[in-house]
């Protein structure tokens, strides 16, 4: 092993581990490690920066602005609005979801596509008076089977076809992945509506996780402000500091029967004023005692949910500005209004200590605001809504235009009149010029998180392939599989990158697996294009964690689900994609071509 070939190891070593570890950002793990490699000589200051032009980068991000066009103009609310009823069972239910989501999928981003479906599912299953733990499992997986299908699905299939290029001078097109991914796809939707939702545990279908934390009672009172109170000539807004010491929070003022609008955070408090709180009963307890006030009749005046407050649920992804901080570090009280009322993780509610609870990814927060802003507030926070509208006006007049452009755009790249870079470009453009994307919310579309992530470890994988790392690698899996058939190779090739792909993120585990199958097809002296492809389907099959991808992190909170719940259904499903992606394979992407 030669020096740069050790460093190389050591840093993509180091990578995976701190990626296992889950504490640091990816994108940051990503780009320290770049600044590594460069400071060490391991990768040449000509390439530090040509991750983030390399094309499957580029493509990634103009997917994400157009699946936010898609989004935005209502064109598959349309769709879901005409599909979806609540009436039927279960498992007709989940099956048409499952299948919406996994064409949704194919040609868009997988992730807007389960941002679109949960608020519908979950709206459906209040109507039909179930837990929708039953269901959104199944769609978030469904949503990831339907990625494989068609090069834009999902970036390892992006990545597999730049391998491929700069390997061997072409990429894969459009539809290459579909005749693989579709059959892995159809195999996985049936399994999931027929048996795989079988497999939930039973007690997280007997409970609603949205419903217990919208359950106010016991956490709302009101308190009249005495005769030698010390609020009395204070603003609500001067009591943030007393409040916040006390686990207390002030979402309102009732003066002489009447509420006051919004949070009343600029009004004097006078002698006979009703604050509304919201805390637990001890620490309600003692503010009052602290402060001198008195117990109100709590239904007296509507409580805490008055005309102009909105009380919505939202989930955080990953990769929101609130993960990792706490309503108290964003302020978000003092500076937008808004109060955080309650946070279930893992099927566990937070109802006492909440605004500093540092928020996870996967979390379920119960948000109280001026009606007229919490909505802007929380899209703010990145969080996705669960309410069948989403936290934008959808410019449905636009429906049929962003569906048309997006169509013009796969078709002349599928007849490779334009590469698809450049069609996508052009389409992302037109979104933007025609308002379907406001200019405003344009950046904001990108997973920047993901672009630096990638922008970190590509030049790193490309100068382990060009020391002969990757090849180092792919000696030793030959000769310790010499013996066996290429198919066999194949399949274990398969396994390894669907495991890393469980703890790590995706677009990682292709970096590092689609050169190593392209060395071993060249050791054994056989098509690389089966490797490839291998690669593609195991690295978009991460069912076994919510850590594996990011629609298993999403429905983590309003399904109540907990780390160990995914396997039970992941586990036989990526079981049967093997079997059925290694079949496909062997019929479609001969060992030996002609």
């Amino acid at each position: 092993m030669t020096y740069e070939q050790a460093i190389l190891f050591s840093i993509m070593g180091g990578v995976f581990a701190l990626l296992l570890w889950g504490k640091l950002r990816y994108d940051l793990v990503a780009f320290g490690a770049l600044c590594i490699a460069l400071v060490l000589g391991v990768v040449e200051k000509e390439a530090a920066f040509s991750g983030f032009s390399n094309k499957a980068t580029v493509i990634i991000a103009l997917v994400l602005i157009i699946s936010k066009g898609l989004f935005g103009s209502g064109a598959i609310e349309i769709i879901t609005r005409k599909v979806i009823d609540s009436g039927r069972s279960l498992s007709t239910h989940i099956g048409i979801m499952s299948a919406l989501a996994a064409v949704l999928s194919a040609v868009m981003n997988n992730v807007a596509a389960l941002a679109l479906l949960m608020p519908v599912d979950i709206q459906a299953a209040r109507k039909a008076k179930r837990s929708p733990a039953l269901s959104l499992m199944p769609i978030s997986f469904a949503s990831i089977l339907g990625g494989m299908v068609t090069l834009i699905g999902t970036p390892p299939n992006i990545l597999v076809a730049e391998q491929r290029q700069a390997a061997f001078g072409e990429p894969f097109s459009m539809f290459d992945f579909t005749p693989v991914g579709a059959a892995c796809a159809v195999a996985g939707v049936i399994f999931i509506m027929l048996f795989g939702w079988r497999l939930i545990p039973a007690d997280r279908a007997k409970h609603d996780t949205q419903k217990e934390l919208e359950n106010l009672e016991g956490f709302i009172a009101e308190a009249e402000a005495t005769e030698g109170s010390p609020v009395l000539g204070q603003k609500i807004a001067d009591l943030d500091e007393i409040a916040e010491k006390a686990d207390v929070a002030i979402i309102g003022m009732v003066r002489r029967g009447n509420r006051l609008p919004g949070m009343a955070r600029r009004e004097e408090i006078r002698k006979g004023d009703i604050l509304v709180l919201q805390a637990s009963p001890d620490a309600i307890e003692q503010f009052i005692g602290a402060q001198k006030l008195k117990y109100a009749g709590a239904d007296k005046h509507g409580g805490a949910l008055a005309p102009n407050l909105k009380l919505i649920e939202v989930v955080v992804p990953e990769g929101a500005r609130i993960e990792g901080r706490s309503a108290l570090s964003m302020r978000l009280l003092y500076r937008h209004g808004v109060t955080l009322m309650g946070v279930s993780r893992e099927g566990k509610r937070f109802r006492e200590r909440v605004r500093k609870l540092e928020i996870e990814a996967g979390d379920l927060l119960l948000l109280l605001g001026p009606e007229e802003t919490v909505a802007d507030v929380a899209n703010r926070l990145g969080t996705l809504p669960l309410a069948e509208r989403g936290l934008q006006v959808l410019q449905r007049d636009k429906a049929w235009l962003a569906v048309g452009l997006f169509s013009i755009a796969i078709a002349v790249a599928s007849l490779e009149l334009l590469d698809l870079s450049i069609a996508l470009a052009c389409c992302a453009t037109l979104y933007v010029a025609l308002k379907i994307v406001p200019l405003t919310q344009l950046y904001d579309s990108v997973q920047w998180p993901v672009i630096i992530l990638l922008g970190g470890l590509i030049p790193i994988g490309e100068a382990l392939t060009n020391v002969g790392g990757s090849k180092l690698i792919a000696d030793g899996i030959v000769y310790l599989s010499q013996d066996f058939q290429p198919l066999i190779v194949l399949t274990i090739l398969m396994v390894i990158t669907m495991t890393l792909s469980d703890v790590l993120n995706n677009t990682a585990t292709v970096l590092v697996a689609a050169p190593i199958g392209i060395e071993i097809a060249a050791a054994r002296d056989v098509s690389a294009d089966p490797f490839l492809m291998a690669v593609a389907v195991a690295a978009s099959c991460a069912f076994l964690t919510p850590i594996g991808h990011k629609n298993n992190t999403i429905i983590m909170g309003p399904g109540g689900y907990r780390f160990s719940d995914y396997w039970r259904m992941g586990l036989p499903l990526e079981i049967l994609i093997i079997i059925v992606g290694v079949l496909m394979i062997w019929l479609v992407w001969p060992f030996y071509p002609a």
